[in-house]
This record gives C-alpha cells, sequence and structure tokens, in this order.
C-alpha cells in the first residue's frame, strides 16, 4: 500500500504477504509514538501471543524525532534518533510477534493539525484492510497533547467508515495519564499478567528512552501491579497486573455526540462520586 509520508513503512516479522497479515489482524492498536504501543497495549499483545487465530497489529503514527536524549544519546540527530526508534519499534514486534507494524512517519505539528485529512484517510485505509474486532488508540484524557489528538483523528477515521465496517469495540487506553480516577463501573480491566518476561522483554528494547532517563520499563510495570492491587478495596485481587481502559465505542458510533462532551460525562461521574462520598460522612 502506498503512503502519505516518505519513510513511512508497513514490518511483518514473520515474512508473510502484507494483504495476508492484515486480513488475520483481530486486535489493532493506533498510538503516537514508538514504545506507547508497548507501555498500553500489552494486553491484547498477550492475548494475542502464539494464537494462530488471534493476531495484533500496531500503528506508530509519529516519526520518534522529539524524543528526549541524554547519555549515548546526546547528540544524536533528529533523523538518527528516528531510525533508531524504528529498530526499537520493529523489534518489539519481533519478540512479541505481532502481525504487522505500521510506522507512518508523520511529524507530531502535523498530527496536532486539526485539518490534516490526508492522516485520517490513511487510518481509515488501515482501519479497513485491517478489519480488526477490537481496536485500541489513546484516551481523551491523556495530559500528552500528541496522545489526545492521535485519539482524536482515530475517532474521525473510523467514523468516516461504514457501520459494518467499523470494529466491534474501541477502547482507549492509558499512557501519560492513568484512568485509575474512573469509576469503577467504568473502567475497562484488562489482564497484563500473562507471559511477565514478554512484557519486561517488550519494553526493554527501547534503550534510546531508557538510557535517556525516561524509565518506562519499571513505569508500566509498576502502574499495572498498582491497577490490580488497589481496583477493589474489599476483595481479593482478581489479577496480579492489569491495565485500565475506557469503551469508546458509542462515542465513535454516534456522530452527535463530541469528544469533549463524551470525556466530560465521566470527569463528572468522578466528581458526583467523590462529593457523594464525602457528604454521607459529615455532619
Amino acid at each position: 500500500m502506498e503512503f502519505v509520508k516518505l519513510g513511512a513503512e508497513i514490518f511483518i516479522p514473520d515474512g508473510v504477504d502484507k494483504e495476508a497479515a492484515l486480513k488475520r489482524t483481530t486486535d489493532l492498536c493506533i498510538a503516537a509514538h514508538q514504545d506507547d504501543i508497548e507501555i498500553m497495549a500489552y494486553a491484547p499483545i498477550a492475548k494475542c501471543f502464539a494464537k494462530p487465530d488471534k493476531w495484533f497489529t500496531g500503528v506508530v503514527v509519529t516519526d520518534g524525532a522529539g524524543s528526549p536524549r541524554t547519555g549515548e544519546y546526546e547528540s544524536y540527530t533528529d533523523e538518527q534518533m528516528k531510525e533508531v526508534r524504528k529498530v526499537e519499534q520493529k523489534t518489539a514486534a519481533m519478540i512479541g510477534r505481532y502481525s504487522a507494524q505500521f510506522l507512518l512517519n508523520f511529524a507530531s505539528k502535523e498530527v496536532k493539525d486539526p485539518g490534516n485529512e490526508a492522516l485520517v484517510k490513511e487510518l481509515a485505509g488501515i482501519i479497513e484492510k485491517c478489519a480488526p474486532e477490537v481496536l485500541y488508540t489513546h484516551n481523551l484524557a491523556d495530559k500528552h497533547d500528541t496522545h489526545v489528538c492521535v485519539a482524536l483523528r482515530v475517532i474521525a477515521a473510523l467514523r468516516s467508515l461504514p457501520p459494518e465496517k467499523r470494529p466491534k469495540k474501541v477502547y482507549s487506553l492509558e499512557v501519560w495519564r492513568g484512568l485509575d480516577w474512573l469509576r469503577d463501573e467504568d473502567k475497562a480491566v484488562f489482564d497484563t499478567s500473562p507471559h511477565p518476561n514478554l512484557a519486561a522483554a517488550l519494553l526493554g528494547v527501547y534503550d534510546s528512552q531508557i538510557a535517556g532517563g525516561k524509565r518506562y520499563d519499571l513505569a508500566a510495570a509498576g502502574r499495572r501491579l498498582a491497577n490490580a492491587t488497589f481496583f477493589a478495596s474489599h476483595d481479593t485481587d482478581d489479577y496480579e497486573s492489569a491495565s485500565y481502559g475506557l469503551d469508546i465505542t458509542e462515542l465513535v458510533n454516534d456522530g452527535n455526540l463530541s469528544e469533549a462532551d463524551f470525556i466530560s460525562r465521566y470527569i463528572d461521574y468522578f466528581k458526583a462520586e467523590v462529593v457523594e462520598r464525602i457528604r454521607r460522612f459529615v455532619k
């Protein structure tokens, strides 16, 4: 398939025909940066790992040029960092046995442009070709601008498709802001307990980030452990490790519902729950 950006590519870890790799996809994750997939979507990666009837495909939208860098990477140019991060993402795709890995090579400023119809169209084409059962992306309450913008472009892409070509379920996941603030009944809880060695290996490949002073490998694992332990105060843990998501299928399918109004609903639920609890125990 043809890509919008020069240098964009699709990587197939097991070398099968590209069309076959896309067609077999059951779970698709569209993320902003290299390593976002492995931070937020480990549950579907593990669900599909070594399963003949389940296949995970990843899409990284940006080129990785703006990555922080220190130590041995301190003097790397943006072009050098882009190449390093591509190799890291491809290595993760091989370790995780992904069906396919897209690297779309957009600059962050291009993703943030609400008029960038070329990106929306490209994402819609990828979704249509993969025809996943479930799609995962960033959450609208994330505090990273590019993450939120990728989620907005994904929603626009999904809405541009006929309803019958949309995934059955669409979830938004946590990276730069956790979703533990959601009411328990609003959380989609994903089991990240299987294959802990795989989870560590997937994030361990991102040496440019770890050596650069960002211990995403430890932080992601710590959040998952905390989620599992602190989910229910009066029950034993269902999982050893868990990640949270929010089901945004309704938002995708209702073109009259704005993204801001949708996420505001859950923020209001949270506020009301906190206020009601306090009021129950004061005179």
